[in-house]
This record gives structure tokens, C-alpha cells and sequence, in this order.
């Protein structure tokens, strides 16, 4: 969640002009300058929520985010290299308060130059006249189970794995051998190139930003071309293809799909999903962008509406598979990909129930009076789900990773008469709250929530206050992603860029933070995401968990229209959806591959990798994208209505009864 905080006394508009004074205009064109570097890390222990002393704590974590940053695959650097860099970022920050000073770590560049040149010629050894693709070599994609070489022999043999890996890609995209060599060749000349083109102010823009990285995950600093990048996807204008991209490890990775874009129109793509190679136009070169600067990147992927973009990916789960993807660049249009509605009929000893379910993908909202908003739609929907006399309603929030605030707080409105719905407390202690001012329950009857890991953000919000007020069951992957934190925008004086600060934590009306924990489902099943890389928890640095003292509101169901959700109610429903889960055979197959990827995670060979992707098209030729989507989510929505056919049951019909037919079946 992102707020924008106005110019005041506090900003950073008017403190930096205290400290360093206007950048001349040569200070402007170069970028950003050794001098800004402590004036910004000094702003930002200012403004954050949990951190306000340099200690040296932090000052560990900045160099070893440093390195992250330098080389974040680990396969440039080797030990001895990162052995002399970590001494000099760490005198640097020790320093830069009284007199900083830039140029022993800005030496960084020759390391990078001299590695990078070492590289290139190595490649252009290996792929020689007498060069064959080894597909019995193993490759570790997660640089976290791996340490950098510690010699030259290990370092070659490494680089070697990536050769053999990279030259798969090529051929995969149905490049001939000769041309993949000569474009692999060509990728480490212009590696090469981006090494010698370094500026200082990308490197100090690397320190900054491990600034940044030691202080939790979703701080951070954007020059301004970065910023540009930013408000393009802020504004949901972009003419791409609907993704929010972020660089981990070296890889260009999927964070989430942007509603209404044709990323996840195609119903082929994750969150998670690595994108390897792009490709312009309906055929031609894939050029590989592994170890690509980001920005270079999302350059591509963006293009002019109505234009052909091809992406290679490579996805982890449940198995390690290569396979490309045509889109069509568009503008993003909500119109296309908004909340929608279907009915189910459920039958029940002699009684037949129906059910409505709403997918709703994201918190969206446009300006103006007359823009179409995610509340909006909702509010049309639930309406529909009443006047088709719908006796439950199950709201699938699986594929939700958040947006609008205020859209949330309304959407969980429509369900209570009125009350508290989130509230957020910053550094100094002060908690604000969100409520729901409209007194109107919408949908009165029995409420089913349906969450995974993917669920974030606002989704957690909706989810966590339907379950605080027992208005609602939520069921599911075992818990929602846990991304509870409030960001800042901060522009900065002389389009320097911008700030992005955590100031704040969301807290449900329970009193507990998102944070971590998320929301947790009272009746959970095997769901493709229940994975321990998924999750806030398991970023580098991120905040702790938090509470308040509670903030439901006795308003909350004042004209006594809904009836509060019983634990006896979940318990019983929850014997009834295990012994379903027990014998179906695909959440079986789920359990199964989780296993699998957890004893592989990151291991791969490139034999099993090719062999995966050919049985792939073996299995899926004939099967449309939108088909193969519906059969990946098919169990997790066929047992959320379960759950919510047998809700509506036990309140019709008495929860003993239910129970006691159902469980002998």
C-alpha cells in the first residue's frame, strides 16, 4: 500500500536543502552525487517506521545488500573480490555522516570491467568450433544456496553451467546452434559494455538502495528514470503487457498481473514466473535477459499497443519448466478483466442451494465521478447475487495481490452494516482508522472467503476484517502472503527521483498486524502456492509482526441481518471438507509436487529440463490457455464451494443433521 505524503515542513523538498543546498545543474546531469548519499540514508531514519539509528547492524546489512546488488546471481564475482569490496562499503558508511568519502568503493567498477572482460573470453573459448551442449550439467537457480567461487576452477566451472544453460534457451526458441553461439558471445560484449558505461551515480544509487534493502524489503530509492517507470505503472497506463516485474537474483521475476492487461488475459502467466528471454515482433531473435538491469528490461517487454511481444519463462512450480508466451501489447483496461460473477446449484439430501461466486481480482479505481471502480462492480454484483436468489456467496480473493484502500475498506462494507475496517499506526505511535460509513448490509447471508499466498495487501485487509467480525469463513491455502506494511512516496527536490519509505503497519480489527502472519484460513487444503519462498516472512529484512488493542465496532451488525459465523460451525465444516480433500485424487497430485519441488528447490538438470517442456506440449497442445487456467484452479474453487454449499445447509437445515448424513457418505 502506498500513500503520498504532501510538502511540509518535514519533506525532504525542504531538509536536504538545508543540509547540502540546491544541486548545481552539472550535479543534475550527472545524477545522483557522493554528497546526497548520507542526506538521503539520514531522511530515510527519519521517516521509517522501525529503524531510526545507523547502527552497525544496519551497516552489515547495507553491505551485504551492496554485494546483492553488484551481483546479485553470484556468478561475476568470486570470494576475494567480495572480501575486498565489503571493508570499503562499510568504512564508507562508517564515515559519510562527517566526510564522505566515495572513491575507494567506487572501485567496484574495475572489478566489475576486469571480471566481466575474463568472462567474455572465457565464453568465447568454450563455444570454439569443437563446443557441445552438456544437458548432464546441473545448475542451482538460487543463488542463496550457494556461495561465490572460491578459486578459478570453480569459478570457470560455474560459468560454464550458465554457457550450457544460456545456449539451451537459444535453442529452445529454435535457434540454430551457430547463431546461439554468436548471440551468447554478443550478450557478454554488451555485459561488457554495461560494465565500462557505469556512472558513479548508479553505484551510489546502489548504495542508497542497500540503504534502503537493510531497513526491510519495500523501502527504496528511484533515480529518475526509474521514477518515470514508476508512475507509468502507478497510473495503470503503461502499453505493455500488464505485469508488475522486479529483479531477484539476477532474474527478471512476475510480482503480480495487472487487471486488465493481456499478461493475465493469456491465463498463462504467475506471480513468480522468471522471465529469461524477450523476443520483438511474432518471430526473430529471443535476446536473453538474465542478469539484465531492470529497467533495460521492463524497455522491452513495454512497446506501442497492438504490438507482438514473445517471452521465454521459467517457472519453478511444481516442477522446473521452460515453455514461451506471445502476447499483444495493449493498454490496460479494466473493462476486460473486472470482478464477474457465476452460480452454482448445489444439492444437499433433498434441498438445492444456489451459489453465487465472485472473483475479484484487484482493488481497482479510475478518477472522476463516473470511473469504474472495483467497489462499484461489487456493489452491481452482490445485487445480482441477490435479486437471483442466491442463498450463499463464496468471494475468491485467491488471485488478489491488492490496489485501492478505500476501495477495500467499501467492498468489506457491503457485507456489515458499518464499523472499523483497517488501521494503521505509524513510527510515533499514532494509529489512524478506516471505516465503513455506509449503514446498508448488502449480502446478508451466509459469506465464504476463498485466499492463497497470492492473496495481499488489501485482499488481507477484506479478509482479515470479515474474519475478525466473524462475518465471514475464509478458506483456502493455509494463510494470505502476509505483506502488511504502509509505503510513503517522497519526491525529491530537482527531479533527483523518489523516496519510497515504510512509515506504517495495516492492522485488521482483531488488533493484529498483517504483517508475516497475513490472514489465516479457518479451514485450509492443498492449494500450488503453499510454498515457504511465498510470503513476506521470507524477505530479506522484513518487519516484524505487530499489535494493537482491538477496534471492532458494535455497529457492525446493528440491525442484526447477518448472523456471526460459530467456531462449532467451522469445526464441523472442516470435518466435512477434510474427508472430501482425503479422497481427492487432485489435491493429492498437488501434495505431491509441493513435495517434490521442496527436496529440488532450485536444482535443475538441463536433460529433465528439456524433457519437462516437451511432455508439457505433449499434454497441453490442444488445450486453450483460459482451459488449462480453469483446471488449475478447479479444486481449490470446487471445495470452496463445498464448504459454502454445506454452510448454507447447516443454517437452513441445523448442523447436527448435516453432520450426521454427510459424514457417514
Amino acid at each position: 500500500m502506498l500513500k503520498q505524503i504532501k510538502r511540509t515542513s518535514l519533506t525532504l523538498l525542504t531538509l536536504s536543502l538545508l543540509l547540502v543546498g540546491t544541486p548545481s545543474k552539472a550535479a543534475q546531469e550527472s545524477g545522483l552525487v557522493c554528497e546526497l548519499v548520507p542526506t538521503l540514508t539520514q531522511y530515510l531514519l527519519k521517516t521509517h517506521l522501525a529503524v531510526h539509528v545507523q547502527t552497525e547492524e544496519i551497516n552489515r546489512r547495507t553491505a551485504e545488500q551492496f554485494i546483492k546488488r553488484v551481483d546479485p546471481s553470484k556468478t561475476l564475482l568470486m570470494k576475494s573480490d567480495v572480501s575486498d569490496l565489503q571493508p570499503k562499503v562499510l568504512a564508507f558508511l562508517k564515515t559519510m555522516k562527517e566526510k564522505p568519502n566515495c572513491t575507494e568503493f567506487l572501485k567496484v567498477k574495475d572489478t566489475l570491467i576486469k571480471r566481466s572482460k575474463e568472462q567474455l573470453e572465457y565464453t568465447k573459448e568454450v563455444l570454439g568450433a569443437s563446443y557441445k551442449l552438456d544437458e548432464n550439467v546441473e545448475l542451482q537457480l538460487d543463488p542463496e544456496k550457494r556461495e561465490f567461487a572460491a578459486n578459478d576452477k570453480e569459478y570457470k566451472a560455474r560459468q560454464l553451467a550458465q554457457i550450457h544453460f544460456q545456449v539451451s534457451n537459444y535453442l529452445l526458441a529454435d535457434t540454430k546452434m551457430a547463431k546461439a553461439k554468436k548471440q551468447l558471445i554478443h550478450r557478454y560484449e554488451l555485459i561488457v559494455k554495461r560494465m565500462e558505461e557505469l556512472t558513479p551515480s548508479d553505484i551510489y544509487t546502489w548504495m542508497v538502495n542497500a540503504f534502503t534493502a537493510a531497513l526491510d524489503p519495500h523501502s527504496n530509492y528511484l533515480g529518475p528514470a526509474d521514477t518515470e517507470d514508476f508512475r507509468i505503472n502507478m497510473n495503470l497506463s503503461l502499453e505493455g503487457i500488464g505485469a508488475s516485474l522486479s529483479s531477484e537474483d539476477g532474474f527478471t521475476v512476475i510480482q503480480e498481473l495487472i487487471p486488465g492487461g493481456s499478461a493475465i488475459k493469456s491465463n498463462q502467466l504467475q506471480a513468480k514466473d522468471k522471465i529469461i528471454s524477450v523476443g520483438q515482433g511474432k518471430s526473430g531473435e529471443m535476446e536473453n535477459v538474465i542478469d539484465m538491469d531492470l529497467k533495460d528490461v521492463v524497455r522491452k517487454i513495454r512497446g506501442q499497443s497492438g504490438s507482438t511481444v514473445r517471452l521465454m519463462i521459467l517457472r519453478e512450480k511444481p516442477e522446473v519448466t521452460r515453455f514461451p508466451v506471445t502476447l499483444v501489447r495493449s493498454k490496460v483496461n479494466l473493462e476486460d478483466d473486472a470482478a464477474k460473477i457465476d452460480f452454482y446449484e448445489k444439492k444437499i439430501d433433498d434441498k438445492k442451494y444456489k451459489l453465487a461466486r465472485i472473483e475479484l481480482p484487484g482493488f481497482y479505481g479510475g478518477q472522476g465521478r463516473n470511473a469504474r471502480t472495483s467497489y462499484g462492480d461489487m456493489a452491481k454484483l452482490v445485487e445480482k447475487a441477490n435479486k437471483d436468489g442466491a442463498d450463499g456467496l463464496l468471494l475468491d480473493l485467491s488471485s488478489n495481490s491488492g490496489g485501492l484502500l478505500d476501495e477495500a475498506v467499501k467492498i468489506a462494507g457491503l457485507f456489515i452494516n458499518q464499523g472499523n475496517i483497517v488501521a494503521t499506526k505509524d513510527s510515533e505511535g499514532e494509529v489512524d482508522f478506516l471505516d465503513d460509513i455506509d449503514t446498508r448490509v448488502q449480502f446478508a447471508g451466509p459469506v465464504v472467503v476463498l485466499i492463497s499466498r497470492l492473496s495481499a495487501s488489501a485482499s488481507e485487509i477484506v479478509a482479515g476484517a470479515l474474519q475478525d467480525y466473524k462475518r465471514a469463513i475464509i478458506v483456502g491455502g493455509d494463510h494470505t502472503y502476509g505483506k502488511g506494511s504502509v509505503q510513503a512516496v517522497l519526491p525529491l527536490q530537482e527531479d533527483f527521483g523518489i523516496l519510497k519509505v515504510t512509515t506504517g503497519l495495516f492492522y485488521i480489527p482483531g488488533g493484529n498486524s498483517t504483517q508475516h502472519r497475513g490472514v489465516t484460513a479457518d479451514i485450509s487444503y492443498p492449494n500450488p502456492f503453499s510454498t515457504d519462498d511465498i510470503g513476506e516472512k521470507w524477505l530479506d529484512y522484513s518487519l516484524k509482526p505487530d499489535a494493537i488493542k482491538p477496534f471492532l465496532s458494535k455497529e457492525s451488525n446493528s440491525t442484526n441481518l447477518w448472523k456471526p459465523v460459530l467456531n462449532t460451525e467451522i469445526e464441523k465444516l472442516k470435518i466435512l471438507s477434510d474427508e472430501r480433500v482425503k479422497k481427492n485424487d487432485k489435491f493429492a497430485e498437488i501434495v505431491k509436487e509441493l513435495n517434490e519441488a521442496k527436496s529440488k528447490k532450485g536444482l535443475i538438470k538441463l536433460s529433465s529440463l528439456r524433457g519437462k517442456e516437451s511432455t508439457k506440449k505433449k499434454e497441453d497442445k490442444d488445450k486453450a490457455p483460459k482451459e488449462l487456467a480453469k483446471e488449475r484452479n478447479a479444486p481449490q474453487i470446487d471445495e470452496a464451494i463445498n464448504i459454502l454449499s454445506d454452510f448454507v445447509h447447516m443454517r437452513k437445515q441445523g448442523s447436527d443433521k448435516l453432520l450426521g448424513k454427510e459424514a457417514k457418505k
